[in-house]
């Protein structure tokens, strides 16, 4: 899915002013880095870009979408673009070595010559330091542009030659929208927007199963533990340890559980606010009523503390009665 010139600048607005600035001042530079999670536009907004750049008709410091060059970016055949992915697990040397032999060769066509290296933090040791001495000395009119995910797995010699372009995560309302545009509930759509920023990984976990059962193993427990803490005992041997045997299964249930609260904290602050679980409003609009910001908010501080036992391989079923304990409470034993 190519998204247009508007869904970017909806989901990427500082980043897009950022690049039309760029051109408009004619301030390019010889090197970006574009940073930011999967699922934050970056290939789209390196291909409006680049097209931007090479564009013949640009209106509006927008591409025109007809011109030779803008259908040639398109359909990836345009003389002056290179652009590598990782061969297996790394970018490798050998791919860098040809990479920088096309760019200095003397272009089939005249105007600047672009090179787009997806997970450019997967440069082994080798290709690295070749890459950075090309960096170091680029040959006439020649652009880089580095997408990653992991910033911080690139050379810091590498970065500092670079201009940082910073991609937001995707807003959480338009991520939303997207989900109820793809067949997703709007409940299931707001749950699963807390645990993922990234569309496709959303859409998936919306449409598993075992997240729907875990969802729903969740606010029974909540229900429950507010009514009675010998049934939420109950609830936690006969259903909860039994489905989050895993330890990636049980820190995602905690951090279901820990979004239950902070909805009751939202509702009671704002009764317009965006929950996590929109499904259980009425019900957490009581639960809250019933309680205190200092108690909601020993309530998540104990739900918080579970996880940290969980990372120091706590024995689980002692960690969950604990929990029930903490959250009937609403304080923490230290």
């Amino acid at each position: 899915m190519v998204r247009t010139v508007d869904e970017l600048k909806t989901l990427q607005p500082v980043v897009m002013k950022q690049l039309q600035t760029i051109i408009e001042k004619n301030r390019m530079a010889h090197a970006y880095i574009f940073d930011g999670e999967k699922g934050t536009g970056k290939r789209d907004v390196m291909t409006f870009f680049v097209k931007l750049v090479l564009c013949e008709n640009p209106s509006g410091n927008v591409p025109c979408e007809t011109c030779r060059n803008c259908k040639r970016v398109d359909s990836g055949n345009h003389p002056n673009i290179q652009q590598i992915e990782p061969d297996g697990q790394f970018i490798k040397i050998d791919q860098v070595r040809d990479l920088i032999a096309e760019m200095m060769m003397t272009g089939v066509e005249a105007g600047r010559k672009i090179y787009v290296l997806h997970h450019a933090d997967r440069l082994n040791v080798a290709s690295a330091n070749m890459l950075l001495k090309f960096l170091e000395e680029p040959d006439g009119e020649v652009t880089a542009i580095l997408l990653t995910e992991q910033i911080q797995s690139i050379l810091p010699t590498i970065r500092s030659r670079c201009q940082h372009i910073k991609f937001a995560k995707m807003p959480r309302p338009l991520l939303v929208e997207y989900l109820v545009g793809n067949g997703v509930t709007n409940s299931m759509a707001c749950t699963v927007s807390m645990v993922t920023n990234e569309l496709e990984t959303a859409i998936s976990l919306a449409n598993d199963e075992q997240f729907a059962h875990a969802r729903k193993t969740v606010l029974k427990l909540v229900e429950t533990l507010h009514k009675n803490v010998h049934e939420a005992m109950l609830i936690i041997h006969e259903e909860w340890l039994p489905t989050f045997k895993e330890k990636s299964n049980m820190e995602q249930a905690l951090d279901l559980l820990l979004f239950a609260y902070r909805d009751m904290v939202a509702i009671k602050a704002n009764p317009e606010a965006i929950c996590t679980y929109p499904d259980m409003y009425q019900r957490f609009n009581e639960m809250a009523l019933r309680s205190t910001y200092e108690r909601l908010s020993s309530q998540m501080q104990a739900v918080l503390q579970a996880r940290a036992s969980l990372q120091r391989n706590m024995n689980r079923t002692l960690l969950m009665e604990q929990l029930m304990l903490n959250l009937q409470e609403g304080y923490t034993f230290v």
